[in-house]
């Protein structure tokens, strides 16, 4: 029998895995030297686990470990990625291609890149939320230097089609940064055959800890160069200042060794109990699923149900359900979501959707739970 409440907000965060939990706690008591500390036994240890974590992390997604760079967390490397390549690059050009659909982390740094002179388009997607390459070609000019696109939505759970956008910039020799923070760790991402020159991820999505993400950094074919948005040290290659959280990045690089050993059996799983959950809700009056049914990632569901306000409805399965009606870093507003309305959702509809996001640790009685709760409300 499982226990209340039931966890489905995977896509706002992850449950740790115990397996990382148990990897990370001699770190904070055991070997908590400064992996900057290089006279002593305590700063070896650090530094040691800390090239260990960095090769785990980067075997993930076929990269080199001296192409990843530690920060705090998703949000810190897309601004470092819009930002630093944004001053790397002004002698090129100003340019910035995104989606209206991105992530806040991103839209929002292109507007502040705005204020300093960029020049940014942000381009529509069709009702699934897919964008069209055609018109990403088009809007390429002289002076484009970046195309940002998330790899997998956070609230729809749309997968863009990355090889594509990948060879476009690459033929018109513009750089490519993804978000990929929801799709690491889900589904297989390979830098090289994606043809992706930068990308930002996050622990705290594939059961590792809060507080600790990385960019990929591409060094050749080509040598990608940002500019540092912090300062104070010289860490991480130049590229981010600041003593390094060990125990956080052990934790990322244990939680990145298991999802490369588990990941296509957790999402095995998983798409089989979204499945089984979309098809019993979709017998439910007035109900759609928000976004394709097809690129999509496997543990994600957004659906909206007619006449129904989907704040009252989360309060009311809040003690034995814990779901959400979008992106976590927007959830303090109650405007209808901006991702939803890009797809053509009128307000009334965007308010009434919900968000599933199953996960790891999900099982098929909680699905059969929810299920039936949504049948006995709706």
């Amino acid at each position: 029998m499982f226990q209340f409440p039931i966890y489905l907000d995977n896509n706002a965060t992850t449950p740790i895995d115990k397996r990382v939990l148990d990897t990370m706690l001699p770190f904070f008591t055991k070997y908590f030297g400064n992996a900057a500390s290089h006279s002593h036994s305590f700063g070896w240890q650090a530094e040691e686990a800390v090239d260990i974590a960095r090769e785990q992390v980067a075997q993930l997604i076929n990269a080199e470990p001296n192409e990843i760079v530690f920060t705090s967390g998703a949000t810190e490397a897309d601004n470092l990625a819009l930002k630093g390549v944004f001053e790397m690059y002004a002698s090129k050009g100003n340019h910035i291609i995104t989606v209206k659909t991105e992530h806040k982390a991103v839209l929002d740094s292109c507007k502040h890149l705005e204020k300093l002179g960029a020049e940014v388009t942000y381009l529509d997607v069709n009702r699934d939320g897919l964008i069209d390459v055609t018109e990403l070609q088009k809007s390429i000019k002289s002076n484009t230097i970046l195309i940002s696109m998330m790899y997998a939505n956070n609230e729809i759970g749309v997968i863009q089609p990355i090889k594509d956008i990948a060879a476009i910039a690459k033929k018109n020799e513009v750089l490519f940064f993804t978000d990929a923070t929801q799709a690491v760790g889900k589904i297989p991402v390979n830098v090289i055959k994606d043809g992706i020159d930068l990308m930002a991820f996050s622990a705290h999505k594939i059961y590792g800890p809060k507080g600790i993400g990385a960019l990929y950094v591409r060094r050749r074919n080509p040598r990608v160069r940002i500019t540092a948005q912090m300062d104070g040290g010289g860490h991480e290659r130049g590229m981010r200042s600041g003593t390094l959280n060990v125990p956080g990045i052990v934790g990322f690089g244990k939680a990145c060794e298991l999802c490369k050993v588990e990941m296509q059996k957790d999402s095995q799983i998983t798409a089989e109990l979204r499945d089984k959950l979309e098809n019993e809700l979709l017998q439910i009056d007035g109900s759609r699923v928000n976004g394709s049914r097809i690129n999509r990632l496997p543990n994600t569901l957004n659906m909206s149900f007619k006449n129904v306000d989907s704040t009252d409805l989360m309060m009311r399965f809040s003690k034995n359900i814990a779901l959400s009606s979008g992106s976590a870093c927007t959830s303090a507003t109650q405007s209808p979501s901006f991702v939803l309305k890009a797809l053509g959702l009128t307000d009334q509809m965007a308010l009434s959707s919900l968000r599933f996001g199953l996960g790891r640790f999900t099982t098929e009685e909680e699905i059969d739970y929810t299920i039936q709760q949504f049948r006995h409300l709706l």
